[in-house]
């Protein structure tokens, strides 16, 4: 009885026009504008990942994609690019720092020498999306860039929170 009060469609001039379809004013949201969205108010998105929005332009850019980097050789030059997810800075680490960038394929790990955390040290721990140029250490199943030049990536698509020096 109980299921059958659910499924039951109630009648009477408050429903008289079920069928008919609602209008929605509002224009629909573009995939960055639900991007910020989702992250303002969550922290989180159950659409794209914000790289894979200009995931055409990074390869213009010959990027490598996070979930690709294994399966180069140690030593090669890679530019990768994502959303920082963490900063650490290790006080055992003889000032390097290390970070966690995301992509939509993966998480890359990025290794940056006290000498390019100086020079670069705003961009470094400021800016939510970072390009990285550097070499890859693909040892014995590790794998990471070691930074040679870092950019900021002006990608407005949502400003992600990273876990920064813990």
């Amino acid at each position: 009885l109980w299921e059958a009060a659910l499924v039951a469609k109630p009648a009477g001039p408050l429903f008289a026009d079920q069928s008919s379809e609602i209008q929605n004013p509002l224009r629909p949201m573009t995939a960055g504008e639900r991007l910020r969205a989702d992250f303002s108010r969550t922290g989180v998105t159950l659409g794209p990942h914000p790289v894979s929005l200009c995931r055409s332009m990074l390869a213009r850019w010959r990027t490598v994609p996070a979930g690709q980097l294994s399966s180069l050789p140690h030593g090669k030059r890679v530019r990768v690019a994502g959303c920082v997810i963490a900063r650490q800075r290790p006080g055992t680490a003889k000032g390097f720092v290390f970070l966690s960038v995301e992509d939509e394929t993966g998480i890359a790990n990025v290794i940056i020498d006290p000498k390019l955390f100086e020079s670069q040290r705003v961009t470094i721990v400021t800016e939510p999306f970072l390009l990285i140029e550097g070499r890859l250490q693909n040892q014995q199943g590790v794998v990471s860039v070691k930074a040679e030049r870092i950019t900021a990536l002006k990608l407005r698509l949502a400003a992600v929170e990273s876990h920064d020096f813990h």
